[in-house]
């Protein structure tokens, strides 16, 4: 059976079309399997051979390692050693197979660079405590600049570096010279260093909390470039962490406070208010007297701002701030004056994290152990009790329930005094008026 079909005359006619132009086919370029990795079964970029003999792709082979294995991945032979030694005929071959390939597809493998090794980093080690020793300030600015260079090459330079106690020598090399204003930019190039080599361990904490060191980063956190207050306020940060009262005093000579207020108020960096936040919370919690010191400056105001409308992990902190003020009646007083707090506080619970779940109920407990029911009816009417309840029901920790079962006990009782003021009032309503 056939179909007839008609097309009109006014129609344009269809030309078919006898010939596609033919488009070149895409070319498939098969590596050899001597140039795969055996675990990413890729092009091997920076082949090297572990105990077992095998070559593998750095990368992939010290991702196994780090993954917690103690096998060969092809072998399956326990290794008696992590070492990887570059495979430099393999990757000879590599590069020449590229180049003869000249496909847009394949890029040319550049030579890696060689990992830092312990050895390396020893002798340098060596050479700025050296050089600390003998005052000579330029030889350390030129060590220092090495030290940075090799960070900034890679994860694993960083790694070796932090291994090999560099932090030590070069917290050495800071109180050595931390009293010369001239040294400045040398200085900070020191802590821009020691904010990734931490922890660095309590004798190079000691070091940086010395009078003259400590001065000097009080000094740069007050400096007008950002990056200098931001290293400044992440040492100031681990500096407080050392329970000792002198530091504190130090803290309170050299107008700390001041500084980490204006840090936090000025938004540099999230970094830097994170770090801010955590020194003010140790300050007050070691000498709660100086809490009247950042009431003055308004620090309540600025930390409920930051709970309001920061990220989360800024939000925590700021609680714990908040919950270090209430531990002095002044700042309890300050605290209650701010009309967001009560709500705030009630909103947090069990919503960003348990360390601000806790946080805030300790606030809320404090306001409330005062004596006054007012702050205890407000968390009420705020539905507190319902809020603290879940967390009972939820996984959190043993502090966290303790401060929630005595939250809700002063709330019960809160409660049934408010139901029996009620109850009373309803009584009234049926007895009838004597005119």
């Amino acid at each position: 059976m056939g179909f007839l079909w008609r097309t009109r005359s006014n129609e344009k006619k269809i030309t078919p079309v006898l010939s596609w132009p033919e488009s070149e086919p895409e070319s498939e370029i098969t590596i050899p399997p001597e140039f795969q990795c055996p675990i990413s079964i890729d092009l091997m970029k920076d082949p090297v051979i572990i105990s077992t003999g095998i070559t593998y792709d750095r990368v992939s082979i010290e991702t196994w390692i780090n993954s917690g294995n103690k096998t060969c991945p092809v072998t399956n032979t326990v290794l008696t050693t992590f070492d990887q030694i570059p495979n430099h005929t393999i990757r000879k071959m590599i590069q020449g197979w590229c180049v003869e390939k000249g496909s847009p597809l394949i890029q040319r493998i550049p030579t890696p660079r060689v990992p830092l090794m312990p050895c390396e980093v020893y002798e340098i080690s060596r050479k700025l405590s050296s050089a600390t020793r003998r005052g000579d300030y330029e030889k350390c600015g030129v060590i220092i600049e090495k030290i940075k260079k090799l960070g900034e090459e890679s994860e694993k330079n960083r790694k070796c570096v932090n291994e090999n106690s560099v932090g030590l020598v070069l917290c050495d090399c800071f109180e050595k010279f931390s009293g010369d204003e001239k040294l400045t930019v040398m200085l900070n190039e020191i802590l821009s260093l020691l904010t990734w080599m931490f922890p660095i361990g309590l004798e190079g904490i000691s070091k940086l909390a010395s009078a003259t060191s400590f001065r000097c980063v009080a000094g740069l956190l007050k400096s007008t470039d950002d990056s200098v207050c931001q290293n400044a306020a992440f040492i100031m940060k681990e500096i407080l962490s050392l329970d000792e009262t002198r530091v504190h005093e130090f803290a309170v000579e050299n107008g700390v406070a001041e500084a980490l207020v204006k840090l936090i108020r000025d938004s540099v960096s999230s970094s830097s208010t994170k770090s801010s936040l955590i020194a003010i919370y140790q300050m007050v919690l070691q000498k709660p007297e100086i809490a009247s010191e950042f009431l003055e400056i308004g620090l309540v105001s600025i930390t409920v701002e930051m709970i309001v409308d920061a990220e989360n992990s800024v939000c925590e902190k700021a609680l714990a701030v908040l919950d270090a003020i209430c531990e002095t009646e002044h700042g309890r007083e300050e605290v209650r004056k701010n009309a967001l707090v009560m709500p705030l506080l009630v909103k947090k619970i069990a919503k960003v994290s348990e360390s601000a779940t806790r946080s805030s109920m300790s606030v809320i407990l404090k306001l409330c152990k005062t004596g006054n029911t007012v702050a205890v009816e407000e968390a009420v009417r705020l539905g507190a009790f319902q809020k603290v309840l879940l967390v009972l029901q939820v996984g959190y920790g043993e502090e966290t329930k303790e401060k929630a079962t005595e939250l809700l006990k002063m709330m019960n009782t809160q409660m049934k005094l408010m139901s029996d003021c009620v109850d009373s009032l309803k009584e009234f309503k049926y007895i009838k008026k004597p005119f």
